[in-house]
C-alpha cells in the first residue's frame, strides 16, 4: 500500500519502507491475534490486515483525531476485520497475542513493553519503531530486563527522489529506529 493512498491529517504514520519492515519483522504469516498500539492513521494495522486475511487484527489508540482517520482508512480500503480500541496502553485484554507492534507510546513506553511482555504469547513477536534516541535506549534496557530473546535492532534512512526546479534530488524522511525481539518461552500463563 502506498503512503499516498491512506487518509492523513495532523496524526503521524509509519511511512512505507519502514511498515514493510515492520509487518516483515512480525512474521504475522501463523500469527491468529495482532496488536498495533499508538495506531496513528492505522497503516501498519490496515496494511497488516490487508495481506494476512486469517489475521485478527487490533488497533489501538487514545487520540480522537487518529481514532476518526483509522476509522476513515478502515472504509477506504473496506476492511471491516480491524477492530478499533478507544484507549491508551496498558490496558486490560481479554486475549494473549501473538504478535504486537508499538507505533506510539505516548510517553508510557517502559510501561507498555513490560504489558506487552505479559500480552505475547510465549514466542510471541514484539516490534517498536522509533525515532528518539532516549526512547531506543530505553527500550532497549526494558526488553533486556523483561524477558524478551532475539533483540535485534536497525536504523533506517530512507530518501525519495523529488522534483526540484528543473532537476531532482532525494529528500530525506526522519531516521526511524526499528527494534524486533521474541517473547521468551515462560511459563507464565496470567495477562
Amino acid at each position: 500500500m502506498r503512503d499516498e493512498e491512506f487518509i492523513r491529517g495532523p496524526v503521524p504514520m509509519t511511512k512505507r519502507e519502514v511498515r514493510l519492515v515492520a509487518l516483515e519483522r512480525l512474521e504475522l504469516t501463523q500469527a491468529s491475534l495482532f496488536i498495533d498500539v499508538g495506531a496513528g492513521t492505522g497503516s501498519v494495522a490496515i496494511e497488516a490486515a490487508y495481506r494476512y486475511p486469517h489475521l485478527r487484527v487490533a488497533a489501538l489508540e487514545r487520540n480522537p483525531d487518529a481514532l476518526a482517520l483509522i476509522r476513515q482508512n478502515c472504509q477506504r480500503f473496506d476492511l471491516t476485520r480491524v477492530e478499533i480500541i478507544a484507549g491508551e496502553a496498558p490496558l486490560p485484554m481479554t486475549e494473549r497475542a501473538d504478535a504486537l507492534f508499538i507505533g506510539g507510546s505516548g510517553g508510557n513506553l517502559a510501561e507498555i513493553i513490560h504489558w506487552a511482555g505479559s500480552l505475547l504469547l510465549p514466542g510471541g513477536r514484539l516490534v517498536i519503531n522509533l525515532i528518539l534516541l532516549e526512547n531506543l535506549n530505553q527500550a532497549l534496557q526494558c526488553l533486556a530486563l523483561g524477558g524478551f530473546s532475539e533483540v535485534d535492532c536497525i536504523q533506517m534512512q530512507i530518501a525519495t527522489l523529488t522534483g526540484l526546479g528543473s532537476g531532482h534530488y532525494f529528500k530525506p524522511n526522519n531516521p526511524a529506529f526499528i527494534i524486533s525481539c521474541r517473547k521468551e518461552n515462560t511459563n507464565d500463563s496470567a495477562l
